[in-house]
């Protein structure tokens, strides 16, 4: 079996290190992190970096790993997880995101999401928020619960093309693009899945919404009461739990 996982925006392969020191407690110790191009790793020359360029870069990684895969994806990296298994659910045995609120037919991007999807705005926030000194990049990191040392290795990560990555995403997944793809959601019911909901991340949308999503996902929900956005850093010993948990159930048992 793999355990495979992919991150998000504005991050590295790092965000993970504390729960795979978890997963490996638990006795989970094939683990393969996959790094979305421009996040942590170069962004090939002439790769769109839109959302459906990042889900065949996916079923790309995918078709390479020896099956059967158990999926975990966090922020858009959650969100190339559905699109991915929408299209090729032969691919993994299952998968889990915290990103299903952003197939809702109602979901609104967040402001940070706006201003990157806005022509000018967006170039002058990246240069502002990926600027400075990787401490100075870090520490922004740290207030929002990704530990010191991870921290540093993402702030060292960000740069030119993780803001052109950034911007080529977001305006590609402007709405209705996400509406749209959020058609497909029933269709991961085809393999078992799990929706995690963190409650105190305050960019996926509302409980409500995401509850809704992991319900039409035909996926099991596992709420995170009080933890935010970067959940595997602020409790992993309680994120390995909950996964370890769920692929004991659905996946490891089928």
């Amino acid at each position: 079996m793999t355990v495979a996982l992919v991150h998000g925006n504005p991050e590295s392969a790092a965000l993970w290190d504390p729960l795979v020191a978890e997963l490996s407690r638990a006795g989970v110790d094939d683990v393969v992190r996959l790094s979305p191009p421009g996040f942590g790793v170069p962004l090939p020359a002439g790769f769109p970096a839109t959302v459906t360029a990042y889900r065949d870069w996916l079923i790309g990684e995918l078709e390479r790993l020896d099956r059967p895969v158990d999926l975990l994806g966090h922020d858009w990296g959650g969100g190339h997880v559905a699109t991915a298994v929408m299209a090729r659910p032969e691919l993994v045995r299952s998968w889990a995101s915290d990103s299903l609120g952003l197939f809702e037919p109602d979901y609104v991007w967040h402001d940070l999401a706006r201003t990157w999807q806005t022509p000018g705005d967006g170039e002058a926030n990246l240069d502002e928020m990926l600027g400075g000194t990787p401490e100075q990049r870090a520490a922004q990191m740290e207030e929002f619960g990704v530990g010191h040392a991870e921290a540093l290795q993402i702030a060292g990560a960000q740069g030119p093309e993780m803001k052109q990555a950034v911007l080529a995403l977001y305006r590609s997944a402007a709405q209705p693009a996400m509406a749209q793809l959020g058609k497909g959601l029933p269709g991961l019911a085809s393999r078992p899945g799990l929706g995690i909901v963190a409650t105190a991340d305050p960019f996926g949308g509302s409980e409500e919404l995401r509850r809704r999503a992991v319900e039409r996902a035909g996926a099991e929900v596992a709420v995170l009461d009080g933890l935010g956005h970067w959940w595997m850093a602020e409790d992993p010993a309680r994120a390995a739990r909950v996964l370890v948990a769920f692929w004991r159930a659905r996946a490891w048992s089928a």
